[in-house]
Formats: C-alpha cells, sequence, structure tokens
C-alpha cells in the first residue's frame, strides 16, 4: 500500500522548507533510510532519509518550491501500484519531462531552441510575453536554471525560454548570462557602463533572512539589559602563545574565541541562572554549557553550538568550532548542529569592532558581545601602563537574569581572562 512522504519538522519553530534536489527520480528504487531529497531550511541544507522502502511513485512538489511543514510531498509504494487520485493532484508544479532539461536538449525540440536562440536575450520580451505558469504567475523554469539564475545575477521573468511548453532551461540562462543583456530586473540593480544607476533595488528575503528578522523582532520584546567591562588580556594573549606552540603540523590553531568559549563555558557553571531558557512562566537550568558561536555567512547568520564546552579542552574547543564554521559555510550543518545552544558568544574583534551590543538569541537568557583586543593607557596606582585590553558587552533577558547576578557573571568572565589559572 502506497505511503505520502511529508515535509518533516526539523528544528523548533520550523514552519516550511524549500525542496533543493531530489535525489531519486519517479520509478526509482527507494530503502528506507536512504537520502530521498535535499531540503532547505530556515537554518540549514540537508539530506532527509525516506521513511519506508519501495519505488518513488509520485513527486508531488518540485524543486525550488516552498513546502509547509506536513504537506505532502512524494508518494512511495510498490512498483506498478496505482498512485490514489487524491494524492495525484497535489504536485504543483512538475513537468513530466523536467529530466530532460537538466541533460542534453531534446532533439525532438531543437528547431524550438533555435526560434528562442533567434529571439534571444538581446531583445528582452514585453512583460504580455513573459513565459508564465498559471498558478499565480510563477516564471516556468528547471531547477537547474533557477540555480544558475540565483548564481549569475539573471532575473528569469525577463528571458523567453526555449524548453517544452516555453519553460526556461539552464542554456537559456547561461546565453543570457554571457550576454549581460538580462541581469537586471525586479530586484536586481541595472547598471551602466560599470555603474549602478538610480533603479531602486528590492531584494527579497530568502529563508535565512525572514527567520532572522521574525526572531529578532521576537528578541526586541524582551525586557532584556546590557552591561559592559573590559579586560586585560595579556594573560589570555600568553596562553594562546603557549597553546599555538603546542600544536602539531596540519593541527587547528586555537583563537581567542576558543579561549573566550572556555572561559565563558566555565563561568556558566558557576552562575547557572545565565545558563538559562525563559519558558514564560518558568525558568529552564541547564547542567550543561552548549555554546553557541554566530558565524556569518552570505546574506544572514548562523549560530552552531559546541556542546558540554565546560567539559573540553581548548584544543578540543579549537576542533569543533573549525569543524563547525567549514561546514556551516560549506551548507553542511545538520539541524542537531544548531539546537540545543544554552548561551551564545558573538566576536565581532576580527572585524576591527571595539565593541557592540547583540541582540538575544531566544529563550536563550544571555548573549556576550565581544570586540577587538587594542592597546589602551591605563592608570594603575597612579602610573600609566599599556595593556592589551578587551570590552565585553552582556545582553540578558531581565525576566530571568536580574543586574547583580549578570554582573557576577561578567565579572567571573573577566576574572578568567585576566588570569586563566583561576578556571581551574
Amino acid at each position: 500500500m502506497s505511503s505520502q512522504v511529508t515535509l518533516p519538522r526539523l528544528g523548533q519553530g520550523m514552519e516550511t522548507g524549500t525542496i533543493v534536489r531530489w535525489l531519486k527520480s519517479e520509478g526509482d528504487a527507494v530503502e528506507k533510510g536512504e537520502p530521498l531529497y535535499e531540503l532547505d531550511t530556515e537554518k540549514v541544507t540537508q539530506e532527509v532519509e525516506a521513511e519506508a522502502s519501495g519505488v518513488l511513485l509520485k513527486i508531488l512538489a518540485s524543486e525550488g518550491e516552498e513546502i509547509e511543514v506536513g504537506k505532502a510531498i512524494a508518494v512511495i509504494g510498490e512498483a506498478g501500484e496505482a498512485v490514489p487520485e487524491g494524492e495525484a493532484e497535489e504536485p504543483t508544479e512538475v513537468a513530466e519531462d523536467e529530466p530532460q532539461e537538466e541533460g542534453e536538449p531534446s532533439p525532438a525540440r531543437e528547431d524550438e531552441r533555435e526560434r528562442g536562440r533567434e529571439a534571444g536575450p538581446e531583445e528582452p520580451a514585453e512583460p504580455e510575453q513573459r513565459v508564465e505558469s498559471a498558478n499565480g504567475g510563477r516564471v516556468k523554469a528547471s531547477p537547474l536554471a533557477r540555480r544558475i539564475a540565483r548564481e549569475r545575477g539573471v532575473e528569469l521573468s525577463r528571458l523567453r525560454g526555449t524548453g517544452p511548453e516555453g519553460r526556461i532551461v539552464a542554456e537559456d540562462v547561461e546565453r543570457a548570462a554571457a550576454s549581460g543583456a538580462v541581469s537586471a530586473g525586479p530586484g536586481t540593480p541595472e547598471r551602466v557602463s560599470g555603474r549602478e544607476s538610480d533603479e531602486v533595488e528590492v531584494v527579497k528575503l530568502n529563508q535565512m533572512r525572514k527567520t532572522i528578522a521574525r526572531r529578532m523582532t521576537e528578541a526586541w520584546q524582551a525586557p532584556a539589559f546590557q552591561i559592559a567591562m573590559s579586560a586585560d588580556m595579556s594573560a589570555s594573549i600568553h596562553l594562546r602563545e603557549a597553546l599555538l606552540a603546542r600544536v602539531e603540523e596540519g593541527g587547528v590553531r586555537p583563537t581567542y574565541s576558543d579561549i573566550l568559549t572556555k572561559v565563558v563555558a566555565l563561568a556558566l557553571m558557576r552562575h547557572r541562572d545565565v545558563n538559562a531558557h525563559f519558558g514564560g512562566d518558568s525558568v529552564t537550568l541547564f547542567p550543561t554549557a552548549n555554546i553557541g558561536i554566530a558565524v556569518a555567512v552570505p546574506h544572514g547568520l548562523v549560530v552552531p553550538v559546541i556542546r558540554s564546552s565546560e567539559s573540553l579542552s581548548i584544543p578540543e574547543i579549537a576542533a569543533a568550532r573549525a569543524d563547525l564554521v567549514a561546514r556551516t559555510r560549506g551548507g553542511k550543518l545538520r539541524s542537531e548542529d544548531l539546537e540545543g545552544g544554552t548561551f551564545t558568544i558573538s566576536n565581532l574583534g576580527m572585524y576591527g569592532v571595539e565593541r557592540f551590543t547583540a541582540v538575544l538569541n531566544p529563550p536563550q537568557a544571555g548573549i556576550l558581545a565581544v570586540g577587538a583586543i587594542e592597546e589602551r593607557a591605563v592608570v594603575l596606582d597612579g602610573d600609566l601602563e599599556i595593556q592589551p585590553r578587551m570590552d565585553m558587552t552582556l545582553t540578558v533577558d531581565h525576566r530571568s537574569v536580574d543586574g547583580a547576578t549578570a554582573s557576577e557573571f561578567l565579572a567571573t568572565v573577566k576574572a578568567f581572562l585576566e588570569e586563566p589559572g583561576l578556571a581551574l
């Protein structure tokens, strides 16, 4: 008996996802636990495994389409089994000849393609000539064509498709990108002689920016407050130099962020009220410090988590951080890499930022913003001394953490940085 494949909820707060690529085609055999498709969620892109064995009878959701959690996206059953009529009506924009467009051009369509080439991007189609689908005016294009268009900055609505039923295929986009004649469209600024014109640019939010916007709006509603301290980083600098001297060839070089992660984790174990989630009518205190590290990616920000950081050595934290950052920027993060964080560190020191205030990462009770290490003149016992100092600004949710608790936690972080031996 056939069964529907529905879009799973892969993380807390996930409402929709986008099918990036189907790893199986209709008619292919599927084994339970075998990767079936790639899904782009609000946080990561990851492979999703099949929950049943059989044959992929029908694909109900096209690549590049945003789907609500719980909606049917495919049907798996036995070979030759008929797809129930109610399930077959759900496909949204899947063309029967879609696989052909990802490969070589069909000889049967070559005449039609040639006519499209003659029209070419040099004569952009008028609005009424733009190829649109029947379901809300969306441009018909193959998944590969959409991917190339995003990478090359080509506006699909200005192209004339040469594929089946006027569908835009990869060849159309490549030709347009090479000519440069249709790279400007709605949401893309026109460029004249290498300079932007006065045309207003409108950029639609991607899934990640939508999530960031929603979560930052939620965070702004929390009654938060900030406190700041600066730390003498002389001892931490010597500690890092000693750690670097012990790094073997090919090993990961510890950073100040790694030292800070360890120090913050140990401080959280001494001030558990900060290592918490606010839950409306309750506060959850955690026994381990799962530190989220804010990592910038194109058009967004993700916060992968280093779990049980208090029990890891600084070299172990460095290795975990390097792995997470590499997989973040390579689009290989898993949903579990982003879940379970109890506290977040945001470090902009590498950009030369001296100090800043970070926005809470709900439901976490706190986030620490860290600036660059700078040499400053400090008065000690009446004498002027030059010290390498680093500013830290702690933002906390006042519903779960009070000023005295926050101050004690930040003072502990400062003390551990200035004298790492105190953390032992």
